[in-house]
């Protein structure tokens, strides 16, 4: 009897202390490090308790001894912070991991890496010493996820051991056979051997600034994802012997981003580095999606800057500069007024950081963009009501053109070309491009009209325009009037540097009920400050658009480029059928770019003028997480809110002309716009019927392979 109530105490006591032991770790643990954007996120939560993928390295110390053994203290752990075993045994997945050694000479502002590589081309017979992993070194383990490492290189003699060193680690993890992928990660610890505060630092830019294009940058397989890690080893010391061409970051990211705007590659020469296996990195066609002018576009200023920010300001170089003007002769002075430069003592004596004219040699006026000049006058587009807006009836418009000022601009000066004044009708809201506003109208579902001619103004700039083009009769909902304006000056009128600047209007786009419905705005899908986050200011057609919410005015799923096709002088596009420009096909195809090709597919539209604008060889700059580029998985980049797991069920089918399906339903056509091959096409069309699209069936925002699941890496 004894034992028996012994043993059902015990029990009920194992059972309460089991209860608070997961109560405990229901209160306690971590929310998940796992994102929509991961695969962890949709694994089983069993699977990812054992596997515990991700990657997290931490250097936590360094010495150098004074016979210069290197040494550095890390830890190696999962995005909660629980160790791993690098070796594979005791947890998931192998860690490999390499080390990389520099310091900051005094005097300099860039590294020299320690432990270093000889690189013999087999096209050149060149040789060239470049930073690289150290070698032959060795792990010991302190405790389970903490290792020292101690490099197989040593450091000279004659180290300063009061300058400026880092330790760089980078590697991954190898969850392949879990579906887990690959994981990877880096880290720098930087420190004075002498001990003390770290004074001197390479700090030119963040790794925040570069992934507002990149989404996450990572190179070289994709382990090597900061700024602080990439400059330890991209520093003048090493350089590439197939091409003769620097890999120092300075250099080799200006040429980068430059790319078809340099001027050797306009007069015929490539950009090329050969990297590790002999791989052709070929950046001759690379296109910025700012202006190349905008320095501040990784540059960036402000709160929380790299502690070098304004260095492009207040330390200019022939290294920096000539990266992007490659066909200056600093020996010579050949396009560079004649002036020579053995080094960069004077540069800043003429490229101040700012003049006091704009366009003038100082850094931030040589880099003056036209349209942004302080001396142009401007141009602001409002547009202040709209009456007779119902159906049936031809809606008026109060709108206004006024300076940066707030001076009326008198609309017969916006009569001569380029400048000019458009309004924009479209709808519903629901989903524009159904609507037909007469058999003289060409466009596919709005009306473009120019009111400077027939509008009547007040002497406080209020203009009032008529809609030549009635709205539909049976119209319903929610219809938009949009206003865009373009203006031409003189800038530095009368000088030698005279020249012309375009500008354009904010665009404004109102919303009215055309049945006395609620008003309801269009859904937001993308929005402008998206888009900007990489292209700076997007302004297009002649500088006229520069708002999402005008863009889809037009760009809708009934238009093609039908009415530009004919104006081409090229006869092979001339004899194709139209092409679609509807918002989410062609954005999609546009940012796919060059991968395109690879599907089979291309994707040329052709513009006002009858130009032939082919965007085959768009190199979109995110990367995936092994360091592929033209990744367009990461919808995030552009979409917000989700929006591109809410499919398009049931709006309106794009007309498709030149495509195999025409028309495509509307989340088909959103869909091919990226999987452009023939076979994702026909997996769309057997999933299409005379009731519709069952694509949400499979890819709903909660199926199994909804947008999120199926672009999770």
């Amino acid at each position: 009897m004894f034992l028996r109530i012994c043993r059902k105490s015990s029990f009920r006591i194992a059972a309460v202390l089991a209860a608070l032991v997961l109560c405990a770790v229901l209160v306690s643990a971590p929310s998940s490090p796992f994102t929509e954007k991961d695969k962890a996120y949709y694994a089983d939560p069993n699977m990812v308790n054992f596997v515990r993928p991700g990657l997290v390295f931490k250097i936590l110390s360094a010495e150098i001894a004074t016979d210069g053994t290197i040494r550095a203290r890390f830890r190696v752990t999962d995005p909660r912070g629980l160790p791993l075993d690098r070796l594979g045994v005791t947890t998931p997945g192998t860690v490999a991991s390499s080390f990389v050694a520099a310091t900051i000479p005094s005097g300099s502002p860039y590294y020299t890496s320690y432990t270093t590589r000889v690189q013999t081309s087999p096209i050149t017979g060149r040789s060239a010493t470049q930073a690289g992993a150290d070698t032959g070194g060795t792990y010991q383990t302190v405790t389970e996820g903490e290792y020292i490492y101690t490099f197989g290189t040593k450091a000279p003699a004659s180290i300063d051991r009061n300058a400026t060193h880092t330790i760089a680690m980078y590697g991954s993890r190898n969850l392949t056979e879990f579906d887990m992928g690959t994981n990877y990660d880096d880290d720098a610890y930087t420190f004075v051997p002498a001990g003390g505060q770290v004074t001197t630092v390479r700090d030119v830019i963040k790794t925040a600034s570069c992934n507002k294009c990149h989404d996450q940058l990572a190179a070289h397989g994709g382990s090597r994802r900061t700024m602080e890690v990439c400059v330890v080893c991209h520093q003048p010391q090493t350089t590439d012997p197939d091409t003769g061409e620097s890999v120092d970051m300075t250099i080799m990211t200006h040429k980068i981003h430059m790319g078809a705007e340099l001027p050797s590659v306009q007069a015929g020469k490539k950009y090329v580095i050969v990297g590790n296996a002999q791989s052709v990195h070929d950046y001759s066609t690379v296109g910025f999606p700012a202006n190349i002018r905008r320095c501040e576009a990784c540059h960036e200023q402000g709160q929380g800057v790299a502690a070098q920010a304004a260095n492009y300001l207040t330390k200019p170089s022939r290294q920096a500069c000539g990266a992007c003007h490659d066909n200056v002769n600093f020996a010579t002075g050949e396009n560079h007024l004649s002036l020579p430069q053995p080094n960069d003592n004077q540069c800043a004596n003429c490229h101040r950081p700012e003049g006091e004219l704009e366009f003038d040699a100082s850094i931030k006026g040589a880099h003056t963009i036209e349209f942004e000049a302080k001396q142009v006058p401007g141009v602001v587009a409002d547009i202040i009501r709209v009456t007779d807006g119902v159906a049936g009836k031809k809606p008026t418009v109060v709108f206004s053109i006024k300076d940066s000022s707030g001076a009326p601009i008198p609309l017969t000066s916006m009569q001569t070309t380029p400048n000019r004044v458009g309004l924009v009708l479209a709808g519903p809201t629901t989903d524009y491009g159904y609507t037909s506003f007469g058999s003289d109208v060409t466009t596919g579902g709005y009306v473009s009209e120019d009111p400077t001619r027939t509008s009547t103004c007040t002497t406080d700039g209020q203009c009032t325009y008529t809609f030549t083009h009635a709205i539909p009769a049976d119209a319903k909902g929610t219809f938009s009037i949009g206003i865009e304006a373009r203006r031409a000056s003189k800038l530095l009128a009368g000088t030698q540097k005279e020249m012309d600047s375009e500008y354009s209007a904010i665009n404004k786009v109102v919303n009215f009920s055309v049945d006395g419905s609620a008003v309801a705005p269009r859904r937001v899908v993308v929005t402008t400050a998206k888009c900007n986050a990489c292209h700076g200011f997007l302004s297009l057609h002649g500088t006229n658009r520069n708002q999402v919410e005008q863009c889809v005015l037009c760009h809708n799923a009934s238009e093609t480029d039908k009415a530009r096709r004919p104006t081409t002088t090229n006869a092979a596009e001339k004899a194709k059928a139209p092409q679609a420009v509807g918002m989410a096909y062609m954005i999609h195809r546009i940012h796919t770019g060059e991968g395109l090709a690879e599907q089979g597919a291309d994707y040329t539209v052709i513009g006002f003028g009858g130009s032939v604008n082919d965007f085959s060889e768009v190199r979109y700059p995110a990367l995936t997480k092994s360091g592929a580029a033209g990744f367009t998985g990461n919808c995030a980049m552009c979409h917000v809110n989700g929006s591109e797991g809410q499919l398009p069920t049931g709006k309106l089918d794009m007309t498709n002309p030149q495509g195999p399906l025409n028309p495509a339903g509307a989340v088909t056509a959103a869909c091919i716009g990226c999987h452009a091959n023939i076979a994702a096409q026909s997996h769309a069309l057997g999933n299409t019927t005379k009731l519709g699209e069952a694509c949400a069936t499979c890819h709903g925002p909660s199926a199994d392979f909804s947008v999120a699941r199926a672009h999770a890496q």
